[in-house]
């Protein structure tokens, strides 16, 4: 064995090493594809600015043209204030959209649209001229040529262009983070086998050829069976977190930069343990003992499991937030489609797909009253009532009889759904923190990541209502949910909207 003792210390030096180079390249590889969703994510971003921008502008036009229509029927400047207003409004809308266009690469989309935008400005302003001087005949005579028409359909065409431009390029981004979320998994799960693979063959070598390397590589297996499940665990998360990334480019950038600094530093801590590890696997026989095996064993025992244990937190908490990132960029993503419901039979709908959960609590629904008829999107009205109820039923206090009550009442042009419970309530601090992303209020004794009421909030806010809630601690909570009758056709045909 003495012959063969460098040779297998040699070769397991080498084998450690590269499984440590492995993984530092895992994470690394890790890195730079977050970085490129960050840059995806950017993408959307500014092709989400000039969509707006050219929705804005398209809306002066049809602005304008609703005042100088006004205004040529009744002939009071009252009506021509809409058409002032965009008249003020088009030249820094204009720049807006080209600075916007710009800052993607789009140079040439702009000068079509400007060119139509202000040819149809100027014929407007030119009957509007005709009327002041009193030739009201002849304005009216340009408005019956359909010129006016004309441009205005072109302008709505090019705008449309620009817009259809914008989620093409959103699209394409979406594919990129796609992309970047199989590559991630292929990496990951690559690096942990080859991890898996090295260090399996050096523990092989040790018992193989040594007594006292057994004991050595006893350690290693174990310290080996823990990397591979973290491995595995944060191969996961990382499959899982990197599926898509369409919206959101503030949480992307902001707040996965916390669990990568995380990451980067905790790995640093995992090379410290790794070279301790070396140290006492590389040493002679006789000189395994003292302050050399101590160092391993803190390593293996205490500091590379905590290292291990915060870079896993940090990937979950990477995975939380880049799938409800994904669950409300889908729904922002979808177009909504109105039809009349009857709010009485939707919510009864939800409630019995909780029936199993009343049943379990001995709690009581009830429908205070008749729910009005409202037209709008049904599943998104689903998983507005349905999240509300689901949530009502969680957090009822098991101390009284649980009691969850929906109850409505007539706003004119909106209606008002409450969703009362008796509940354990929530603190007045937290009113507005729980329609944030991963926020939660009260004890976490309840499962959930804090995404409900932000998908809630996003849904209501699409629908082109707002939602509130009013609560007192152990009293429960009541949740109000304004809603338009109709829905808008701005809100159902703008995804984004």
């Amino acid at each position: 064995m003495p012959t063969r003792a460098p040779r297998i210390i040699r070769d397991s030096f080498i084998l450690l090493t590269a499984g440590g180079v492995v993984l530092l390249g895992v994470v690394s590889g890790s890195i730079w594809l977050a970085n490129g969703a960050r840059a995806s994510a950017d993408r959307v971003q500014l092709s989400q600015q000039t969509r707006s921008h050219a929705y804005r502008l398209q809306g002066l036009a049809q602005d304008a043209e609703t005042g100088q229509r006004g205004y040529l029927l009744t002939g009071r400047d009252s009506y021509l204030q809409p058409f002032l207003d965009a008249q003020r409004d088009l030249p820094g809308e204009l720049a807006a959209l080209d600075a916007a266009l710009n800052a993607e690469g789009r140079d040439g989309e702009m000068d079509k649209a400007a060119a139509l935008v202000r040819a149809k400005f100027a014929e407007l302003d030119d009957t509007l001229e005709l009327v002041r001087s009193g030739d009201r005949a002849a304005a009216l005579a340009i408005v019956n040529s359909d010129r006016g028409r004309t441009l205005m359909d072109s302008v709505r065409a090019e705008t449309d262009k620009i817009i259809d431009s914008s989620d093409r390029r959103v699209e394409a981004a979406s594919r990129d983070l796609q992309d970047n979320a199989r590559i991630q998994a292929v990496v990951s799960v690559a690096g942990g086998v080859v991890v898996v693979i090295f260090v399996a063959f050096a523990g092989w070598s040790a018992l193989r050829y040594t007594r006292d390397l057994l004991r050595a590589r006893g350690e290693i297996e174990a310290l080996n069976r823990e990397l591979e499940a973290r491995v595995a665990a944060r191969t996961t998360d990382l499959v899982r977190a990197n599926d898509e990334i369409q919206r959101f480019a503030y949480i992307v950038s902001h707040d996965l930069r916390a669990p990568l600094v995380n990451v980067m530093g905790f790995t640093s801590e995992l090379e410290e343990g790794l070279g301790a590890v070396r140290r006492f696997v590389t040493a002679p026989a006789n000189e395994r003992k003292g302050a050399l095996k101590d160092d391993a064993e803190v390593a293996v025992e205490e500091d590379m499991p905590e290292a291990l244990d915060f870079i896993r937190s940090s990937t979950r908490k990477m995975d939380r937030l880049i799938n409800a990132i994904l669950k409300i960029s889908r729904e922002g993503g979808r177009v909504l489609t109105p039809e009349d419901i009857d709010l009485g039979p939707l919510v009864e709908g939800q409630f019995q797909a909780l029936g199993h959960q009343f049943e379990a609590l001995g709690a009581v629904f009830h429908v205070d009253g008749e729910l009005p008829t409202v037209v709008s999107d049904r599943l998104a009205l689903e998983q507005v009532f349905g999240n509300l109820l689901d949530n009502a039923v969680k957090y009822l206090d098991p101390k009284r009889p649980g009691r969850v009550e929906v109850s409505a009442r007539d706003l004119g042009s909106r209606v008002e759904v409450s969703v009362e419970d008796n509940g354990r309530g929530i603190a007045p601090q937290d009113f507005n923190r729980i329609f944030e992303l991963f926020r939660r209020s009260g004890a976490q004794d309840r499962p959930g990541e804090g995404i409900g009421l932000a998908h809630v909030r996003t849904l209501v806010r699409r629908l082109g209502g707002e939602i509130s809630v009013d609560s007192r601690l152990n009293h429960g909570a009541t949740f109000r949910v304004v809603l338009p009758k109709t829905l808008s056709t701005f809100y159902a045909e703008s995804p984004n909207a």
